[in-house]
């Protein structure tokens, strides 16, 4: 039986660009045989054609002009891999326009304008698939479109960035200083030489603006997740989550707050400190996992490789493959109405929390603390003082508070005299 061929543009051609090329030509027999199409990339732009991109092409198959390839008739569906919101935008856009399905892996445009191509697309009548922008090889966002469409999802929670947990890693493990670690990421190529992106939450932040749009049906932009990176934790945090049964982990969260449809949506990245016996305290290195908590369906982990170039194009040709099998039945795949729900603030967000305290050690310092605590509310789970004299430390977790509680209670534990400092906060999963 002769396959249908399906021409392929790629705009981009780098670090997950040339791997794609090579996975289609290794597996067009294989994809062929199963759906009858035959994958065929026939054009690829790019910004210099002297560069040497690490795949052999075809003369003729590179362009400059990317524009062109957008809406070039001859071709089928255009796949992204550029980066960036422009031109990348604009580009997948005029495609949509011209009635192509498009693929990306662009968090950072699927985060920033995702509601934008989605309801471009549905009007076109052609898919916007984007599996590859979160997790990079694990396949998610199909599961949770698709087959988790009908369940009512309270909360989704993930190591989505594999720089900041190979980092949290290595800080666990080895005992290893922040700045270390982070040197270390930079020699392996887990870490940019600027790191901030992934340090800072940002690249968290775009992910899990994209896993609460989907799972919640709602408009979230990256703009409207709260954010903390990784950069203030040390190896004394480390240190105490570990004699108290956690490990600390940079999470991805969207969940309803208060469990309820009518609270509203809470999506936020920090780190946090996660029990042991927690299926993503068990996620090391460079791996990223997704764990979903469902009405019916309970609960859920996707866990595998969250970036790299062969998993990441493994991840955009499963969506090519569905985008080239619905644009032959004249379907599409949608990602339904988002809607323009309520985005909580942090302030309203509930969690149990951790508190370092260095303190001045004398008598009624631990009732003053504890008065402060009481005063906002907020119910302490757990307490353990370490040293003595000038060095005494005070170390709790609390029950679920009220962040604005929480931060109050901060503020007038920062005026007592017999505290010197609050050394650490963070928020604690996986408690009452």
């Amino acid at each position: 039986m002769t396959s249908a061929p399906v021409r392929v543009g790629l705009l981009g051609c780098g670090n997950v660009g040339a791997p794609l090329v090579e996975l289609i030509r290794a597996r067009a027999d294989d994809i062929a045989a199963r759906t009858g199409l035959h994958l065929e990339v026939a054009k690829v732009a790019v910004r210099s054609a002297s560069k040497d991109r690490g795949v052999e092409l075809p003369d003729g198959v590179l362009t400059l002009d990317a524009a062109g390839l957008a809406v070039d008739p001859g071709i089928d569906v255009v796949v992204e891999v550029i980066g960036g919101i422009e031109p990348a935008r604009e580009l997948l856009l005029a495609a949509i326009k011209a009635g192509k399905p498009v693929v990306t892996a662009n968090k950072e445009l699927i985060a920033s304008s995702g509601p934008e191509l989605f309801a471009a697309a549905e009007e076109a009548g052609v898919d916007v698939l984007f599996e590859a922008a979160v997790g990079g090889g694990i396949p998610f966002i199909r599961p949770l479109r698709e087959s988790l469409a009908g369940e009512e999802i309270r909360r989704v929670m993930g190591i989505v960035n594999g720089t900041t947990n190979y980092i949290l890693t290595r800080m666990t493990e080895a005992g290893a200083a922040y700045a270390d670690a982070l040197a270390e990421a930079q020699e392996l190529g887990y870490a940019e030489p600027d790191p901030t992106a992934d340090v800072q939450g940002f690249d968290a932040a775009a992910k899990a603006a994209i896993i609460a749009s989907i799972a919640f049906g709602q408009k979230v932009v990256a703009a409207d997740v709260y954010r903390e990176g990784i950069t203030t934790i040390t190896p004394a945090d480390v240190a105490y989550a570990a004699k108290m049964g956690y490990v600390i982990k940079l999470l991805a969260i969207a969940e309803r707050v208060n469990g309820r449809s009518s609270g509203g949506l809470g999506v936020r990245v920090h780190p946090a400190m996660v029990p042991v016996e927690h299926p993503l305290a068990s996620v090391r290195g460079s791996f990223n996992a997704v764990f979903v908590e469902g009405d019916a369906v309970g609960e859920l982990m996707f866990y595998g490789r969250g970036a790299g170039g062969f998993p990441t194009a493994s991840a955009l040709l499963g969506d090519l493959v569905d985008a080239a099998v619905n644009r032959r039945k004249g379907s599409h795949a949608s990602v339904g109405t988002l809607t323009e729900g309520e985005i909580r603030p942090i302030d309203e967000v509930e969690s149990a929390y951790y508190l370092n305290l260095d303190v001045v050690d004398r008598p009624g310092v631990l009732a003053a603390v504890a008065g402060v605590f009481g005063e906002h509310g907020v119910s302490i789970r757990s307490m353990e003082q370490e040293g003595l004299g000038d060095e005494a430390r005070l170390v709790f977790i609390t029950h679920l508070a009220r962040e604005a509680a929480v931060q109050a209670t901060l503020r007038d534990l920062n005026h007592l005299d017999a505290v010197d400092q609050i050394t650490s906060v963070l928020r604690v999963i996986g408690t009452d």
